[in-house]
């Protein structure tokens, strides 16, 4: 039992995926382009980005860089395949160009994005197109995003999002970030501090220093503060962080208890946590703004992990008050759980899909740890890898990617950050620089 809570404290945990199916390519003239989400994954389809236009002065870095964050963004999300520059039969020489559909349908090429840069001291303008190259026409009307210079890369991972969106018929997930756990140092002196970055791993900073043990980041769901575990008093204690700011404050506990696991509510105003009191372990809520704390369960179990259904009806949690971790549902005001996992293997950190429809989860089984989802009442279980150490998953804001921390193990085990689609498929490692762990995505950026 000793051992089971130290581990609920110091990392939290894996999930089970459920599936999102990639996408089939669009048939040749016979309706508009569209990558449809089914069960199983198509070849990908096939794009071509060139270059984006530069239509002012020192734009033209600018205009190639904006263009390859598109066209990474896209191929990164298993959906699509770039075709390289040197098939092109045709060149794009000014965004008001007409289209040599037949030039790039030689090609194969299913889908054109083409754009344009303007930079006006420091502001950045820039245009993009989308065209359905079999059917030979746009598809929707062009848009503009206006940003600044510093901030190019998210005008390239807006151009993404929106070609993403009108594609699939889903939600981008793009332009967003991931707050996680930055570790450096031996496996037995591990420094961990709260960092931030960009969905690709981009634009890395660092919110809190070295001195300290930080676990379990949670962005808020409006991604302007983090809830997150820090041992800087010796003993588990929840801290509020403004991401702007940096500005810290703490949640209120009484001397001798131990608070982890926090997440917010979905509006925002309430954080629900684990608390540990005279050995035993449940699930409170406190309200940021009077401080007012409730238990919502009250059982000689360990309850960790909480998690809000999107509508904020619902909580899902681990316990092991049947023996052995399993993944329970309760209202969110507290009352009678009921159990929705009953697979062989041990069951942890569940996280609810921001779309309502899965539970994400880690697995035990066999010696092995998996990422899995299933459907919120159990049901379509699917794991979604395997490995030595999977655990601690967390959502894209469209709830069709998983982020989560694999940890190689023996004495130079290292943990870093991968990504999944919820197909299974599409593995991917996250650069970040470092070792790092304990991720969570983040809302799409204002």
């Amino acid at each position: 039992m000793m051992t089971r809570f130290l581990t609920l404290l110091l990392a939290p945990l894996m999930v089970l995926l459920l599936g999102l199916a990639l996408a089939a390519p669009a048939q040749a003239q016979s309706g508009p382009l569209r990558i449809t989400i089914t069960d199983g994954v198509i070849e990908p389809l096939p794009f071509a980005v060139p270059d984006f236009q530069a239509e002012t002065a020192g734009a033209e870095q600018l205009a190639r860089d904006i263009a390859r964050v598109v066209a990474e963004d896209l191929t990164g999300s298993g959906l699509f395949r770039e075709i390289p520059a040197q098939a092109f039969i045709s060149q794009v020489a000014s965004f008001a160009q007409p289209v040599a559909y037949p030039d790039w349908r030689a090609i194969n090429a299913q889908a054109l994005i083409t754009g344009a840069v303007a930079v006006n001291g420091n502001q950045l303008t820039v245009k993009f197109r989308l065209y359905d190259v079999f059917s030979g026409a746009e598809l929707g009307e062009g848009l503009q995003f206006v940003g600044t210079t510093s901030g190019w890369r998210r005008m390239g991972h807006k151009v993404a999002d929106a070609a993403y969106s009108r594609i699939t018929g889903e939600g981008g997930y793009f332009d967003s970030r991931v707050v996680y756990v930055a570790e450096s140092g031996p496996k037995d002196n591990r420094l961990k501090r709260l960092a931030i970055m960009d969905y690709d791993g981009a634009n890395i900073q660092y919110l809190t220093d070295s001195g300290s043990i930080v676990l379990a980041p949670r962005f808020s769901p409006s991604g302007d503060r983090v809830l997150y575990t820090s041992y800087e008093s010796g003993f588990p204690r929840i801290n509020l962080l403004d991401v702007n700011t940096v500005g810290r404050q703490q949640i209120t506990t009484e001397a001798g208890e131990m608070a982890f696991s926090p997440r917010f509510s979905r509006d925002g105003r309430q954080v629900i946590y684990s608390l540990a009191n005279g050995g035993n372990v449940d699930i409170y809520r406190t309200d940021l703004a009077t401080g007012q704390h409730q238990r919502l369960t009250s059982a000689p179990s360990i309850e960790t992990a909480p998690s809000f259904s999107p509508d904020g009806s619902q909580i899902v949690f681990e316990s092991d008050r049947s023996g052995t971790q399993q993944i329970y549902i309760m209202p969110a005001g507290g009352g009678e759980p009921r159990r929705v996992s009953f697979g062989e293997g041990r069951y942890a950190s569940p996280v609810w899909s921001p779309r309502g429809d899965l539970i994400a989860f880690t697995k035990q089984q066999a010696g092995r740890f998996h990422i899995g989802v299933m459907r919120t009442d159990g049901s379509e279980e699917r794991l979604l890898t395997a490995s030595s150490l999977d655990e601690s998953p967390t959502w894209a804001p469209n709830g069709r990617v998983l982020m989560f921390t694999r940890e190689t193990l023996g004495a130079g085990g290292a943990p870093a950050l991968y990504s999944v689609d919820v197909s299974g498929r599409n593995l991917r490692q996250v650069p970040t620089g470092s070792m790092a762990s304990d991720a969570s995505w983040g809302p799409l950026q204002p």
